[in-house]
């Protein structure tokens, strides 16, 4: 058996007889030329099967879009009209010799790149996933993850793996998914928080990726029921500030990576990577809602956060004032915190924390935490909450916690907004929100109907 060559090793040997597999993505008639163009994991090439190679044109000149092949031919150097450079291999093409099918294909239902509505993509996702577009998305997605926790490891964070399944909510509200836990209640969790902040007690520095849960029902193009979190936790802080310069230098760390592993995938979308300023400025949310008063003439100012629209004001606001792509807003009012929350002693009421805006939608909300006992047991009281209902997470703060603080930072946002779409599901591997779980819920309550 000849080994298998990926596609984006072509040009290492042109001349050669090699054997490639793969996924039809398009063929094309010419008389009696067949052309296919053949996709890997690593890229497409241009397959030329002619009836005077008739092994080859026997097995493969039927073929259809997504059949799986394996050919063997031989690598040459297109003509120089026929050349395509705006495309990888867009000088090289197989002229093959011979081919195996794996497995057919039934006939699509569109064809794949065509525009269809964001319903019926999510409906065909096993299929629409391999267009150019979901694989450009989903491939930069995969390098943001991969990007933080290289930055982060870097930076002495120990990476950490938190339950999913929690006994009490770590914000303390009550848009939780609630499950049967053998007799007793359970929850999924809304955030790694606890165990973060329990961690720091262990390493002072720890990180997680991992998917989170939100019992809200929202149905808008930003929010998920379940989501993506990338989140890290830090001792030894001497306010929030630390964290927002932290995710500073993640951020640039990022986007550097992005520029180099996924020019092609920007490309492909044609969408722009961000300058990250030096330090991304910084304003506290009354200090927002006063400008937009004065810009807009609308009355925000005793508002708990940003509107949607408010957080849009803001980046048209911040790109023209400070070059910036990005914002933080800071000092929410502690009131409307989480009971971990820090008050600033400088400014009472309003809290030691921030969102970071990117493009104008909130990507991170982080902020300093409450590292005495004494204080966190009075918050919790203050929230209306149980503290003996707390008591294995109040237990790291019972036995020595330093100052500390962290963020949470939504995947799909930052990729949604880095890529160029409207809505949210379509930087989601397989969305869930309050109409789907991978299948329309109305249509499986009809079916158990009919």
């Amino acid at each position: 058996m000849e080994k298998r060559i990926l596609i984006s090793d072509i040009k290492n040997h042109i001349g050669e007889t090699i054997t490639i597999n793969g996924f039809v993505d398009l063929r094309r008639d010419h008389g009696k030329i067949v052309f296919i163009d053949l996709r890997d994991r690593s890229a497409k090439v241009q397959i030329v099967v002619s009836e005077r190679n008739t092994d080859a044109y026997g097995v493969l000149s039927g073929v259809k879009p997504e059949w799986v092949l394996s050919v063997t031919g031989v690598i040459k150097k297109r003509g120089e009209k026929t050349i395509n450079p705006n495309v990888f291999n867009g000088d090289l093409e197989m002229e093959a010799t011979s081919g195996e099918i794996f497995q057919m294909a039934e006939e699509l239902p569109f064809e794949k790149e065509q525009e269809i509505t964001l319903e019926t993509y999510l409906n065909y996702l096993p299929l629409t996933l391999r267009t150019d577009r979901a694989r450009a998305i989903f491939r930069i997605q995969a390098r943001i993850t991969d990007a933080f926790g290289g930055f982060l490891r870097e930076n002495g964070f120990t990476e950490i793996q938190v339950p999913k399944i929690i006994g009490e909510d770590a914000e303390g509200g009550a848009n939780v998914f609630n499950l049967d836990y053998f007799g007793h209640i359970a929850h999924l969790a809304q955030s790694p928080q606890f165990y973060k902040q329990i961690m720091v007690g262990v390493f002072e520095r720890v990180f997680c990726a991992g998917n989170v849960y939100r019992a809200e029902p929202h149905s808008t193009t930003r929010h998920l029921n379940e989501y993506t979190s990338l989140d890290f936790e830090m001792g030894f802080i001497k306010s929030h500030e630390d964290i927002m310069e932290m995710e500073t230098r993640m951020m640039e760390y990022i986007m550097a990576d992005l520029k180099k592993n996924c020019a092609e995938d920007f490309k492909t979308l044609n969408a722009v990577l961000p300058d990250v300023p030096e330090k991304i400025p910084a304003m506290k949310l009354r200090e927002i809602q006063e400008l937009i008063k004065k810009e807009t003439g609308e009355d925000c100012c005793n508002a708990p956060d940003l509107e949607p629209k408010h957080e849009r004001w803001l980046y048209d606001y911040a790109l023209k004032n400070f070059g910036s792509e990005f914002i933080f807003v800071t000092h929410f009012p502690i009131s409307k915190r989480p009971m971990y929350t820090y008050e600033d002693e400088n400014d009472p009421g309003y809290a030691k924390g921030f969102d970071l805006l990117f493009r104008g939608i909130e990507i991170t909300t982080g902020g300093q935490r409450i590292h005495d006992y004494n204080k966190l047991v009075e918050s919790m009281e203050k929230k209306g909450l149980d503290p003996k209902k707390f008591s294995y997470y109040l237990q790291a703060f019972k036995y020595g916690m330093p100052p500390h603080g962290g963020l949470g930072l939504g995947l799909e946002r930052l990729t949604a907004k880095l890529v160029g779409v409207e809505n949210i599901r379509e930087a989601t591997l397989f969305p869930r929100d309050m109409h789907r779980i991978d299948t329309l819920l109305s249509e499986e309550k009809k079916e158990k109907k009919d």
